[in-house]
């Protein structure tokens, strides 16, 4: 998994954000903390505000705030608004058919990459959600310490098969 620029900038303007929970911020007041031209910052908030994480409020005392508090912002869905899954069910196969005729897959049956990357998808998305803004807020020195704790459980969940919905086991 590579994280893109977008998703970075899109986190970090996002905490830069939660760390001024009782003002709004302007795009210059981000772009200047966060080191990124202003066109930049404004595509980004744009996107966020689209999908609904940040508030915009015009005016003299106008900027963004986030629309929710930073505890309830899990990052599995905030990267995926900034971002593209690691596995997109929808399209798959047809993208990755080779030289298959029609653009199916010769694996279409019995695909065991298809397994691997939705089994994937599904565990890090869960796992990312699990971690919040407001976790991210935390000092460098406790963060991992903190993730430590927060995913013990869910790399194995006791019990539950780590296999997607739609894919047979044999």
């Amino acid at each position: 998994m590579k994280i893109s620029a977008q998703e970075e900038y899109g986190l970090r303007c996002l905490l830069r954000l939660a760390k001024a929970p009782q003002h709004t911020l302007t795009l210059p007041e981000i772009a200047a903390a966060e080191g990124m031209s202003v066109p930049y910052v404004a595509k980004l908030m744009a996107v966020m505000r689209d999908a609904g994480l940040i508030d915009s409020l015009r005016g003299r005392c106008g900027g963004y705030r986030l629309s929710r508090p930073p505890e309830e912002i899990g990052l599995g869905s905030l990267l995926l608004t900034l971002g593209e899954p690691l596995y997109d069910e929808g399209g798959y196969c047809q993208r990755h058919s080779g030289t298959a005729p029609h653009g199916v897959c010769v694996h279409q049956n019995d695909c065991s990459l298809r397994a691997l990357w939705a089994t994937l998808e599904q565990w890090m998305r869960g796992t990312l959600n699990q971690i919040t803004l407001a976790d991210l807020m935390e000092h460098e020195g406790r963060i991992v310490e903190l993730l430590r704790a927060r995913l013990a459980t869910t790399v194995f969940d006791a019990g539950q098969p780590l296999i997607p919905l739609g894919v047979r086991s044999r």
